[in-house]
């Protein structure tokens, strides 16, 4: 199987994790770090996978990610609640229901879902 896992840079493994997994529902898959707030998480939820990466160098800083998941109002509900969003799901134009919300270093997460019938 191929698939593209993205690495995500955080300010704050620590903060991180408490967002994605407490706040997001994700669960770690591997963590390693001296300190608690510095190296590497993978985290995964269904079929989403995530590596948090603190203090990411030599790449990028800006970043954005796109999960496709099957009910962005399911997630809506469970995470709304959790953490701060920035809109409510609503129908785009080009035939996806879609919401997002930042993650505590500023990453964008765009979740997204077909809309029944397109």
């Amino acid at each position: 199987m191929e698939r593209a896992i993205p690495i995500l840079p955080v300010e704050d493994l620590a903060i991180a994790k408490k967002f994605y997994v407490s706040g997001l529902g994700f669960h770690v898959t591997f963590e390693v770090s001296d300190d608690g707030r510095s190296g590497l998480l993978g985290i995964e939820r269904g079929t989403i996978q995530l590596t948090l990466d603190c203090p990411m160098q030599g790449h990028g800083r800006n970043a954005c990610v796109a999960l496709q998941v099957n009910d962005a109002d399911a997630y809506y509900r469970e995470w709304h609640e959790k953490v701060a969003v920035l809109r409510a799901p609503r129908d785009e134009e080009w035939g996806a229901r879609t919401f997002d919300l930042l993650d505590p270093s500023g990453i964008t997460i765009f979740v997204m879902w077909p809309v029944t019938g397109t």
